[in-house]
């Protein structure tokens, strides 16, 4: 969990260095009216890290296997309004869930970490490992998505 931890610091350490020295308007822009603007990005990622928060969590203590249920990932962006939301807050909040996030991932032994888990459909199962180094991989996606030059 120590590689995946550290991917996770550095993911951080980069985002928090782009969106220090970003434009309001860049964070604002829009490509088109359907996708999402790089502050709507970060505010995905931190409806990400709410939801897997208590997901890592309930892994922990709710009965098994514990199913996961997936997000409503568009509605959450828009009911949230991301999109208005000052870029110090988002950002502020971005680096604290993640913080936590790492302390929990770093609480974890081989015992918990093979704790099943019962993905979206009925059967198709996994564990907690699989869980918090596939929201790493999530993680780095949108980071690289919010990396990206504006088209315009």
């Amino acid at each position: 969990m120590i590689a995946t931890t550290n991917k996770l610091e550095a993911l951080l350490i980069t985002i928090k260095d782009y969106i220090s020295t970003s434009s309001d308007t860049e964070l604002a822009h829009k490509a088109a009216p359907e996708k999402w603007s790089k502050n709507e990005i970060m505010g995905h990622l931190i409806d990400s890290g709410i939801n897997n928060i208590q997901r890592f969590t309930g892994v922990l203590i709710e009965k098994q296997p514990y199913r996961i249920h997936p997000m409503r990932q568009v509605e959450l962006v828009e009911v949230n309004d991301y999109q208005h939301a000052k870029t110090e807050e988002l950002l502020a909040f971005l680096l604290s869930i993640n913080t936590r996030i790492q302390h929990i991932m770093l609480l974890q032994n081989t015992d918990t970490l093979d704790t099943p888990i019962e993905l979206y459909t009925q059967g198709n199962m996994s564990d907690l490992r699989y869980l918090m180094e596939d929201y790493v991989a999530h993680f780095e996606q949108h980071v690289h998505q919010i990396l990206e030059p504006l088209t315009i």
